[in-house]
């Protein structure tokens, strides 16, 4: 039966890979969305009010579960049903990856694979396919993954909108699906998963770089790419921020995560406008080029946000910068692989099951850095326990 359900699936997805289009959120082009001077734009057509309250509320809420284990605590927990997903194992887990194509997945990757060899003896199997930052390619991934037998499907999505209808149809295939990282317009899978999320880190970030860059001053934000919920969601809970302190945000830029994009734009605002007295950044990755842009210029670092990545860590005690790191911990990526084996084991899984989110302020800098792993290492990989550390991150 579900052979056939599976291949009717199939048929429905090999249809989307031709139609399916995202409608882009902001600019693409890696130009302003907004004009220089005009402020933060239009919000997000992501934003959801209710969901931002929610994820505001959750960075002060007490997690559930093991107390050293954060990829295993949720926050809120809602528990649903599984008990029609049990089957006996060992089991065949397949992934449908988004990409890897920067290092924070990268880190997120290698500690998911260290995650399904310590569950060795409860998986048989593990399918993962990349679909290198392309929606078209992601549908067809999952539609070659439905005729492969999987026991379970996890979906990292690269984009929502265009890989919903490709998720439903896992779904209805009878596969017990889990998303996390990034999130799809269904309720179909049996749990989505990913921290407290993109309202909490922007919000975290911009209410930090607001209260500490001087009145009046000018703020840059940069982005990655539009589309993403999780990005999306992290820009409009900014703009709420910067909105609400009446900051000059003289310009949103997306830099594609290219430090030497970045260098350029922030180069180029400081040209134009002599200074820059605040740095907003919807990711981490490119947060040291930045830095690096305003000590090329001979001008003094504003306060900036970064994430956990270990260079912009070393960088931030070396320099003594006013930063903040909101985070979107690499041990996310260990909880879908425990989800799906709770799940064949038709045991109850939180629906959504959302994660601490913790944040490296100058107070806790010292704790999370580590001088002997590599630059493009995230501190909150949550791995250290997990075989092959730490040779298999360097």
């Amino acid at each position: 039966m579900r052979r056939r359900i599976a291949a009717l699936a199939a048929v429905t997805l090999l249809s989307l890979v031709g139609c399916a289009t995202d409608e882009p959120a902001a600019n693409p082009s890696g130009t302003s969305s907004a004009a220089a001077g005009a402020g933060t734009g239009e919000q997000s057509k992501f934003f959801v009010q209710a969901d931002y309250d929610n994820e505001l509320s959750l960075l002060a809420a007490a997690p559930t579960g093991p107390a050293d284990k954060p990829w295993e605590q949720a926050l809120n927990p809602t528990m649903v049903d599984t008990a029609k997903f049990k089957k006996a194992g060992p089991h065949k887990l397949c992934f449908s990856n988004a990409a890897l194509n920067n290092p924070w997945r990268q880190v997120g990757f290698k500690t998911m694979q260290a995650e399904v060899e310590a569950q060795r003896s409860r998986i048989k199997e593990f399918v993962h396919v990349d679909a290198e930052g392309k929606d078209q390619k992601q549908i067809a991934d999952i539609n070659d993954l439905l005729g492969k037998d999987c026991d379970a499907l996890i979906v990292s999505p690269n984009t929502t909108a265009t890989l919903t209808p490709a998720v439903e149809a896992a779904c209805a295939a009878g596969l017990p699906v889990v998303v996390f990282d990034r999130g799809v317009n269904t309720k179909c899978p049996v749990t989505f998963i990913n921290p407290i999320g993109g309202y909490g880190f922007g919000h975290v970030g911009a209410e930090f770089v607001s209260q500490n860059m001087k009145p009046g001053g000018k703020l840059l934000a940069l982005r990655i790419l539009p589309g993403v919920d999780v990005l999306e969601t992290r820009w409009s809970a900014a703009k709420v921020a910067f909105d609400k302190a009446k900051v000059d945000v003289v310009g949103v830029e997306f830099t594609d995560g290219d430090p030497a994009k970045t260098k350029k734009i922030v180069d180029d605002y400081l040209q134009r406008h002599g200074t820059i007295d605040g740095v907003w950044m919807d990711a981490g990755a490119v947060a040291v080029a930045a830095v690096e842009a305003f000590q090329d210029a001979g001008k003094p670092v504003p306060p900036i946000n970064g994430e956990d990545q270990l260079d912009f860590l070393k960088i931030w005690k070396e320099k003594n910068l006013t930063a903040i790191a909101p985070t979107y911990p690499t041990y996310q990526w260990r909880t879908p692989i425990i989800a799906a084996l709770r799940i064949l084991d038709g045991q109850q899984v939180s629906s959504p099951w959302k994660l601490p989110q913790p944040t490296v302020t100058r107070e806790n800098l010292d704790s999370y850095l580590d001088p002997d792993m590599p630059p493009l290492h995230y501190a909150m990989c949550g791995c250290t326990d997990l075989p092959g550390y730490p040779q298999r991150w360097k």
